[in-house]
């Protein structure tokens, strides 16, 4: 009895660990959702700000304003590129280790320029803008040849892969279009085969045909089912049949 009852003890206890670690871990989900959701929230609070003052204000704010905002947008294009494309490339791993690093000097510009956007001496500001202007092109320069190069790879992929595709597809299309009908054996015991086109199967009875009934006739190809097939967006739907 005393066995049974700490079994019964250890699986409650195992029980209520794995409740407790399961609450855990919807918690801690629950909380990095509502911290990305802040964090989307108020970039793109920021990014409409930005766009904006670069449309509404003119002088130092709308020339960093507009810095801000084509370092932001290229910054992530790039990110959403590469990380679209290592998920089906993994050579594009490090690529995206050279974007990490990239990022630093992005963050930290970004910074800078956010700070200079509250210096109240616009002179020392106006004076800083060509350096800043340039770091900024590039970065976005070395941004744009990953993210152009990435989708150059992804476009030369599938070049390849539709050139291959079509080439089975005539060799298919070939061996579809390829059939041979055999003649009955004449009287010296030869056997001739031609090329005839299924709609000449029609002539096997003429008059003057030797052999058995339907020999030598083709056989038929049977169409695949439309409704078995797997649907494409381009594909309209099988209508079903109805009876009367």
């Amino acid at each position: 009895m005393e066995v049974v009852i700490t079994i019964l003890a250890l699986l409650f206890v195992a029980f209520v660990a794995l409740g407790v670690y399961a609450g855990v871990k919807a918690v801690g989900a629950a909380r990095r959702g509502v911290d990305r959701t802040i964090t989307q929230a108020r970039r793109t609070v920021e990014e409409t700000t930005l766009r904006a003052k670069s449309f509404g204000q003119t002088g130092v704010p709308g020339e960093l304003a507009q810095l801000r905002l084509a370092l932001r947008t290229s910054m992530r294009a790039t990110q959403d590129a590469l990380h679209a494309g290592v998920a089906e490339d993994a050579s594009l791993s490090e690529s995206l280790g050279l974007f990490e690093r990239l990022s630093v000097h992005g963050r930290e510009l970004d910074d800078e320029m956010k700070r200079l956007e509250r210096e109240p001496d616009r002179a020392t500001v106006a004076s800083l803008l060509p350096g800043l202007k340039e770091r900024t092109e590039r970065i976005t320069h070395s941004a744009e040849s990953l993210r152009w190069a990435a989708r150059d790879r992804a476009r030369q992929f599938a070049d390849d892969d539709l050139d291959a595709l079509n080439a089975q597809i005539d060799v298919e299309a070939g061996a579809l279009r390829h059939w041979t009908v055999e003649e009955p054996a004449s009287s010296t015991g030869e056997r001739s085969a031609k090329g005839t086109h299924p709609g000449a199967a029609g002539t096997a009875g003429a008059p003057g045909a030797t052999g058995t009934d339907g020999a030598g006739a083709p056989q038929a190809i049977t169409a695949a089912d439309p409704r078995l097939t797997t649907g494409y967006p381009w594909q309209k739907s099988a209508r079903p049949e109805t009876t009367n």
